[in-house]
């Protein structure tokens, strides 16, 4: 149970709150309702940049200010860009609450955006991106949802493109953040021990810089026909995806797919673990993911492997799948499935961050703050048939499609 509290300020400020007299310590975030999925091509990377540029500098504090401010008062200070928000967080003890906030507000208001540190930044960004490129288990997953999604904003990658990245200046950043950066794409999302008077005096106080703006509206999913991918690049594994879009989170029918997905692959005992890696010792990494958006999911299976192993390990992965399909699932499993997903719900919720981004997420995703009990209910809601009937629609053979990294001599075989 979240014992919350949630007002909306009349600039539009939205804050949500729990309040834990135990702790003596608390999460905080300031959450902007703004991510890759609300940019066009030539913007694609611009909010990951400016998430940079935050802790760059403002007119009162330097870079190193910032950080100082909150790690010499025992605090911790984080940010994150998804394809939807951005969110700049600190942990901390409570006694140094409001100068969290005051480094938090003067970050997300006062942004120096100087020249000279927008390029030295892009030097950074870049450096992240070549990471990326470097890394297959990391490239895949843009280069899975960029096919998935071709065609809507939603398949642009989060951090952008070198060319984007090395365009943006003062004035491309400062158009954008007035535009999106504002009062009513707001969410302040606290839990641990601090009152939600204490909050809402300091947001009216200390928050009265950034614009009201609109709430935003996003373009609704004009999905198009997608197809396989394959990348070379010199390396000795196989990195595969198979996958396809499904339910986001304003569809109930999302619940099923979560327990689908865990039965395939989310924890050591599932279907695919078993099959691929602890009989036939095929793969190090086998497991499934749901990457859920507010009216879209992609959902897939990764796996890597060796040239010798890969066809055979793809034919247990569509053997494990067709089984369920085709209706080889008991309720023994579906019920160690719900046990699974109510313990790491439960478990997930011991820690301050953890119940603050849930709430967060809760307003962004549901408009409203999704109490735990609710979902746990409707998950036991969910049936065997339920879930056979979900494997049957979504993981069609039609519908799924491969994307893989390998080196040439995969991809002649499959060219040939």
């Amino acid at each position: 149970m979240i014992n919350y509290e949630l007002t909306t300020l009349s600039n539009g400020i939205k804050i949500v709150s729990e309040f834990t007299p135990h702790y003596k310590s608390f999460s905080m975030g300031f959450w902007f309702n703004v991510g890759s999925r609300d940019e066009n091509l030539s913007e694609n990377g611009i909010s990951h940049f400016i998430e940079h540029m935050f802790f760059k500098g403002t007119i009162k504090r330097t870079s190193k200010q910032i950080t100082d401010a909150i790690e010499s008062s025992g605090g911790y200070i984080n940010a994150f860009t998804s394809k939807e928000q951005i969110c700049i967080y600190v942990r901390g003890l409570e006694e140094y609450f409001e100068k969290y906030f005051d480094v938090l507000s003067d970050m997300i208001q006062n942004p120096l955006f100087k020249e000279s540190h927008i390029r030295t930044e892009a030097g950074v960004v870049i450096e992240e991106l070549n990471d990326i490129e470097d890394n297959p288990e990391e490239l895949i997953f843009d280069k899975f949802e960029t096919e998935l999604f071709k065609g809507n904003s939603l398949a642009n990658p989060i951090i952008g493109t070198k060319e984007n990245i090395k365009s943006f200046n003062s004035k491309s950043l400062i158009r954008f953040t007035k535009k999106y950066f504002t009062t009513s794409n707001l969410v302040i999302s606290v839990s641990g021990s601090i009152e939600h008077e204490k909050i809402l005096k300091l947001a009216s106080s200390k928050i009265n810089q950034l614009e009201t703006g609109k709430p935003i509206k996003r373009k609704s999913l004009n999905k198009m026909f997608s197809r396989d991918v394959f990348i070379q690049k010199e390396i000795n594994q196989i990195y595969t995806i198979l996958g396809t879009d499904t339910y986001g989170f304003n569809d109930k029918r999302r619940l099923n797919i979560k327990v689908l997905s865990t039965l395939l692959g989310e924890n050591s005992g599932s279907k695919l673990f078993q099959a691929v890696r602890e009989k036939h010792g095929m793969a190090y990494q086998i497991n499934t993911f749901l990457n859920s958006y507010v009216d879209v999911s992609s959902f897939g299976i990764f796996f890597s492997t060796n040239e010798a192993n890969w066809e055979k390990a793809n034919k247990i992965v569509m053997k494990q799948i067709n089984e369920i399909k085709n209706g080889k699932v008991s309720e023994k499993q579906i019920q160690q499935v719900k046990r699974y997903i109510k313990g790491s719900m439960i478990l997930g919720l011991e820690n301050t961050t953890n119940r603050m981004m849930g709430m967060a997420n809760s307003l962004f995703h549901y408009g409203r703050i999704m109490e735990i009990d609710e979902i746990l209910t409707n998950l036991e809601l969910i049936s065997v048939d339920s879930i056979i009937n979900s494997a049957n629609e979504v993981l069609a053979e039609e519908k799924l499609i491969q994307v893989i990294i390998a080196n040439k001599n995969l991809l002649n075989k499959k060219a040939a």
